[in-house]
């Protein structure tokens, strides 16, 4: 873990002049933290993971990200060390630099036809892949994942128990659509709307690529509708006519389309739990209860799932 008093080290290991001062950390992710550093040459984001990091994957990313920038989708860009690499150690913590973007709070209200258009560019980057999808964006977490989770919620206590069970029927009925599938090309993979935000000056711009990799559009597709689309069927038909009509190679005709969605949310939540119940600091429940409340205020049903398909199926939007 980083400290401020890192930012000089960390504007010499780039190359930004000996004169630098960090503040922050002014951004959190479930992953990582964001701190703002100034320097002689510049405002710059350092990513201080939570967790290890490997260069190859560093790597990896990065030339998907320079990929995805020249085919114009905007994004803050990867900054190289003097040296030329992603990944740089400064006091024994592991870096990485991009250069500084001011974005607007989430909204998962930002324009449908904007977001579909963005994404259908950024599905029109082709990197090929394939190779199984991982067991994140495929696997459900199960009956007896659940039932074994909210039993020890239940033991602990927990403020959120009775909400979560209250669901488990339903989330066990939706995991139903999930199926397994290969991945055909890179894609972002958190595209969520803390990830998708409105710029001061108006415009998109798609943030924190490090877990992007080997995937599937059309099941990406399927979570920034749920996302976006926020329970609303004309958002979601205006966000998948863009994405069509802008030239986006996904396509959302069945249920196991909405993989991703179902068993993406479903690990997030078991994790926030899994969390709250290690937490050791008030602070650190309250931050994984807000986490899951997130899931068990919104969650996927079948009858989101439904809903979705219902929205996109018109014969203009196939």
């Amino acid at each position: 873990m980083l400290d401020p008093s890192a930012g000089p080290a960390i504007a010499t290991a780039f190359g930004l002049g000996c004169r630098a001062w960090m503040t922050g950390p002014v951004a959190r992710g479930e992953l990582g933290q964001v701190w703002r550093l100034e320097t002689e040459r510049g405002t710059f984001a350092v990513k201080d993971p939570f967790l290890e990091v490997h260069a190859d994957d560093a790597e990896a990313d990065a030339a998907y990200q320079a990929f995805a920038c020249r085919a114009g989708v905007p994004m803050p860009e990867v900054v190289r060390s003097t040296d030329g690499r992603v990944l740089v150690e400064v006091g024994g913590a592991p870096v990485r630099l991009y250069t500084w973007v001011d974005v607007l709070p989430r909204d998962r209200r930002l324009d449908p036809g904007e977001v579909g258009r963005l994404v259908a560019r950024l599905h029109a980057a082709v990197v090929p892949a394939d190779e199984p999808l991982p067991g994140w964006y495929v696997d459900p977490v199960g009956a007896d994942g659940w039932l074994g989770l909210v039993a020890r919620l239940r033991d602990a206590a927990s403020p959120f128990v009775a909400d979560l069970e209250a669901l488990v029927s339903e989330i066990l009925a939706v995991e139903s659509v999930l199926e397994p599938g290969r991945a055909t090309q890179h894609c972002h993979l958190d595209l969520w709307a803390d990830n998708v935000r409105r710029t001061p000056d108006g415009g998109l711009m798609v943030l924190d690529w490090e877990n992007s990799g080997p995937g599937n559009p059309s099941r990406e597709l399927g979570v920034v509708l749920f996302e976006f689309g926020d329970g609303d069927p004309e958002r979601i038909g205006a966000l998948y006519t863009a994405y069509v009509d802008a030239g986006g190679p996904g396509r959302i005709t069945r249920p196991a389309d909405l993989t991703m969605l179902v068993a993406q949310l479903g690990h997030i939540a078991q994790i926030a739990c899994t969390r709250w119940l290690t937490s050791t600091t008030e602070a650190e429940r309250r931050h994984n209860e807000c986490w899951v409340r997130e899931f068990v205020d919104d969650p996927v049903t079948s009858a989101t799932v439904e809903l979705i398909l219902d929205a996109v199926s018109s014969p203009r939007r196939s």
